[in-house]
């Protein structure tokens, strides 16, 4: 079996002229979103926003970063996904209306960390910006079963993540088995 290319200087995307993935789920807060678009603005570069719906397989991967999908039961075509795509697309027009970046969305199928990492690779991003959990004994128990989302990004793929968190724990009030 080969190895998976590593981290190393040749590897870097520099972020000037590199466009910047993030990874949105319905319901998170805007905070994910607006932070991408500053760092895009700030870069003068385009945004790609990327949703992945894990109850859908990737058929085929396009270079544009887009892919073609299907249900995961072929034979009960569930159409659900464009309603949630469409949600999602006016999400973005409202938070980013007034961001002054060209933006991108792109709905995409299957495990979050390959499919973020398949967004970036094609669009050759120079970051990915991800999302926390909330706090709350679910949250840990997700991490715990499946690791985080930054954290799976971090390791199978060269780009710089940035973690916006989304809610802050009082280091004196709580300890990690809270």
């Amino acid at each position: 079996m080969a190895e998976a290319p590593q981290p190393h200087p040749s590897r870097l995307t520099p972020f000037a002229g590199h466009p910047v993935v993030v990874g949105v789920v319905p319901g998170q807060p805007e905070l994910v979103t607006l932070t991408a678009a500053s760092w895009a603005a700030a870069l003068g570069v385009d945004l790609y926003v990327g949703h992945v719906d894990q109850t859908r397989i990737t058929v085929q991967e396009f270079p544009d970063g887009s892919v073609r999908h299907t249900g995961m039961n072929v034979d009960a075509e569930d159409d659900s996904w464009r309603r949630r795509s469409a949600q999602i697309a006016s999400f973005l027009d409202a938070v980013l209306a007034d961001s002054g970046i060209t933006w991108h969305f792109r709905y995409l199928a299957g495990r979050p960390d390959r499919s973020l990492t398949h967004l970036a690779r094609a669009v050759d991003a120079s970051a990915l910006v991800v999302g926390t959990h909330a706090p709350g004994a679910s949250a840990r128990w997700h991490d715990f079963v499946e690791g985080s989302m930054a954290a799976r990004l971090s390791h199978h793929q060269h780009r710089p993540v940035l973690v916006v968190p989304l809610r802050v724990v009082d280091w004196h009030a709580s300890t990690p088995w809270q």
